[in-house]
């Protein structure tokens, strides 16, 4: 009777133990915290990409976002997560390319057609390669890139634009630093580096012919007013990439990265055709306002800008790699 009752008592303070909360840990383990960091805001379409994406892991993670750079500056945030300070990052491609150079090709003016051929070209082989030198140099897993805009060319002179050869003399604010000047030279313009806050006065007062950003930043900027028309370039896809440590990547179940890997192609894809809809109606704006838009000889102008950058930076790129790209 002693040995019955005393599994009796135990089973009593199991079930009392179940009852409380009191589990073991395998039962009591809480979800894996992820903190984010990103430039953007809260009111960003991107910002809600990644809202619909931390809805779709919330079973196994908890997102804790920092948007605005609020818990990292823009630029630290890569060495943070290397540090294992930080779990997940919308991180921008040029600070990669500064640790890895190889990885300045993904930086490169002209390398991505659109953003289907951005989207394709990281889930190819040559994709995954430069993937792999990421997480081999730098501890981090590259989920998906998350396309935030093209960047096109916006002129005050009527002048037409079909080649880099139109574009000769005109004064182009690029914003400063090196690799912007050298892709205002790309494109076949003179860059003029002016800040951000003053090209509407410099458009206004002629200090510069014109200046090159998404279309929707233009729109919100009021360049328009001062500019008479848009010349559809897209020399840059406008990109960043959604990068977890490996830390982290590495303990999840096989199960867990395909779910993770789904949710957020999901999201991205879904903010993709977000920004391509605003696009759209930003061009039919312009239009009604009078402003000329329209799109060059792309092929020239691809083959330009491509030319020079295998002689400033293709020592750096892995052999053949920009070939395969083009080919995709």
């Amino acid at each position: 009777m002693h040995a019955k009752f005393t599994r009796r008592s135990l089973l009593a303070a199991g079930a009392s133990m179940m009852a409380l909360g009191a589990l073991p840990s395998a039962y009591a383990q809480g979800k894996t915290k992820l903190r984010f960091s990103c430039a953007f805001n809260e009111q960003d379409l991107r910002a809600s990409a990644y809202k619909a994406f931390a809805a779709a892991i919330k079973d196994d993670f908890d997102l804790e976002p920092y948007w605005s750079n609020s818990l990292y500056k823009q630029g630290t945030e890569l060495v943070a997560m290397e540090r294992g300070n930080l779990e997940l990052c919308n991180l921008a491609p040029a600070d990669i390319s500064n640790q890895v150079p190889a990885w300045s090709l993904m930086t490169s003016a002209y390398l991505f057609r659109d953003p289907e051929h951005l989207k394709k070209t990281f889930k190819s082989d040559v994709g995954r390669e430069f993937i792999k030198m990421a997480r081999d140099k730098l501890g981090v897993q590259i989920i998906t890139p998350v396309y935030f805009g093209s960047r096109q060319v916006n002129l005050k002179p009527d002048r037409t634009i079909k080649t880099p050869a139109d574009m000769a003399g005109l004064k182009l604010r690029m914003p400063p630093g090196e690799y912007w000047q050298f892709l205002g030279e790309a494109i076949g313009a003179n860059p003029t580096p002016v800040a951000f806050t003053e090209v509407y006065t410099a458009l206004q007062t002629g200090a510069i012919d014109g200046q090159d950003n998404p279309l929707v930043t233009s729109r919100q900027m009021k360049f328009y007013e001062v500019t008479t028309q848009f010349v559809l370039t897209s020399h840059v896809i406008g990109y960043d990439v959604m990068a977890i440590t490996t830390k982290i990547w590495d303990a999840m179940t096989s199960a867990q990265q395909a779910k993770f890997q789904a949710a957020a192609d999901k999201a991205m894809d879904d903010n993709t055709a977000k920004y391509k809809a605003q696009e759209k109606e930003t061009i039919d704006f312009f239009k009604s306002d009078g402003k000329k838009v329209y799109t060059p000889d792309l092929d020239a102008f691809r083959t330009y800008a491509q030319k020079k950058y295998l002689a400033k930076y293709g020592a750096e790129w892995p052999k053949g790699a920009l070939e395969r790209i083009n080919a995709l």
